[in-house]
């Protein structure tokens, strides 16, 4: 499974038709992987929505991840997880997901946790906060220069954290494999819109239409 492009997270949403809508709107604008993410449901709410919006994902051939919850990523047999710094050992969700599924870390500002990561066989590493998030405001902000120190470890990079279209290029050009997007993605106006303008960024840098690393 490729890890490139616009990395949609989902929001916290009671209300599964119109997270199904929302995030079926992102996947027509590009969406190149999908989070589920939802830190207020329950566990039969999440499983409620997770099994939905896995259904709309494969529909659109798009991986799957399901935040946090191993245990959740088992029983539905989802694409993947991620897993942040207090979401359990990665070397154990690795022994219960086998080989084939997805795994992500969050790494913060620490690119010792991304080498930590890739050792318990990580498949990807984000880092973030990029920039001031309201997701979460009071996280460490993250360097642009961790996405340049991370490549020799080849593992795909996420930037997350305040991504906005116009702060976007920043991340890619130093070498950020995929954007993870809250905010500026469920609250536009148009949100298949906003999904093909952060998409088309890294057709933008295959194009090297932007700055190269060295010059950010």
């Amino acid at each position: 499974m490729k890890v490139k492009g616009l990395y949609a997270i989902t929001p916290d949403l009671d209300d599964t038709a119109l997270l199904a809508r929302q995030v079926e709107a992102a996947l027509k604008g590009g969406a190149a992987l999908l989070q589920y993410r939802n830190k207020t449901a329950d566990y039969a709410k999440k499983r409620e929505q997770a099994s939905e919006l896995m259904w709309l994902c494969d529909d659109y051939n798009v991986p799957f991840i399901i935040n946090d919850h191993v245990l959740l990523c088992v029983e539905l047999d989802a694409d993947g997880v991620h897993l942040g710094g207090a979401d359990g050992d990665i070397s154990a969700a690795r022994r219960l997901l086998g080989a084939h599924k997805l795994i992500g870390a969050s790494c913060y500002d620490k690119l010792a946790l991304a080498e930590q990561a890739k050792a318990q066989g990580a498949d990807y590493i984000a880092f973030g906060a990029c920039f001031d998030s309201g997701t979460k405001p009071d996280t460490a902000r993250a360097s642009p220069d961790l996405f340049r120190a991370a490549k020799p470890l080849g593992l795909p990079s996420v930037a997350i954290g305040g991504i906005t279209a116009d702060n976007a290029a920043k991340v890619i050009s130093a070498g950020a494999d995929c954007i993870a997007v809250i905010n500026a993605l469920w609250s536009a106006a148009d949100i298949t819109a906003a999904a093909q303008t952060f998409s088309n960024l890294f057709k933008q840098t295959d194009r090297h239409d932007f700055p190269q690393p060295n010059a950010v």
